[in-house]
């Protein structure tokens, strides 16, 4: 069973959506709309959507949005949101293939879920869904020239409110995974829980959508547009569905 299928239960849900402000997200959605020159009422697929908040922000913009995650408790806050948007649960690569969709959307670092098999598998999923000629984000904050360069592993506090997270990173060279060992703590509740992020080099990504059907690959450091450089944090591609 994958490790991301058990990880996002309430505690660490709760962290991420304290974590993540409006302004981050707004951010995000105008990169987005920005570089996938996103038309009125274009149909977006955001996957994973986690608790939705891209989701919910795109739909308040006009788009027709459907939002899947795997994590039940994640769907079942957005949900609980009331939001004009088409909420799915199901994995990452499970999409609905009808080629209806005008973009799509996976932010958050998710990309790096799976390793090589389940990565091709999701991108051509991913082709399935868009229609020709459509937009796709990817949001990556795991490639090799953001981690690697000065990568030390240092322990990290951090905190929202009254939960309190400890993280331990280790890297290993064999797979090129890392490996995020997580405390979350509320009170006296504790959960434990590792997480996993495959290591692709940016020219690894560009080989993986371009394999898949897309083109016009572009990236940038944030959302901002500014160009991706060596030890740049994060990485946004953008890219087209093949015609």
């Amino acid at each position: 069973m994958s490790w991301y299928s058990q990880f996002f239960t309430e505690l660490p849900n709760e962290f991420w959506r304290r974590a993540a402000t409006p302004e981050m997200t707004a951010a995000d959605v105008d990169f987005a709309e920005r570089e996938l020159r996103l038309s009125p009422g274009a149909r977006v697929l955001d996957v994973p959507c986690g608790s939705g908040r891209h989701s919910i922000a795109l739909a308040g913009r006009g788009y027709r949005v459907t939002g899947l995650d795997i994590s039940a408790e994640a769907i079942g806050h957005a949900r609980s949101r009331d939001a004009d948007v088409e909420w799915r649960l199901g994995d990452m690569r499970d999409l609905p293939g009808d080629g209806g969709y005008d973009a799509a959307v996976c932010l958050g670092n998710s990309f790096g879920y799976l390793g090589t098999a389940g990565t091709r598998e999701f991108v051509a999923a991913l082709a399935r869904t868009v229609r020709p000629g459509g937009g796709l984000v990817v949001d990556f904050s795991a490639a090799a020239e953001s981690v690697l360069p000065g990568f030390t592993g240092a322990d990290r506090v951090m905190h929202t409110g009254d939960i309190t997270v400890e993280a331990r990173t280790e890297y290993d060279p064999v797979d090129s995974r890392m490996l995020s060992h997580y405390r979350f703590i509320r009170g006296a509740e504790v959960h434990a829980a590792t997480a996993v992020h495959h290591v692709y080099t940016s020219g690894q990504i560009g080989d993986f959508l371009t394999d898949g059907g897309f083109g016009e690959i572009r990236r940038f450091a944030g959302p901002d547009g500014s160009p991706f450089t060596l030890a740049s944090p994060r990485l946004l591609v953008t890219a087209r569905r093949v015609e």
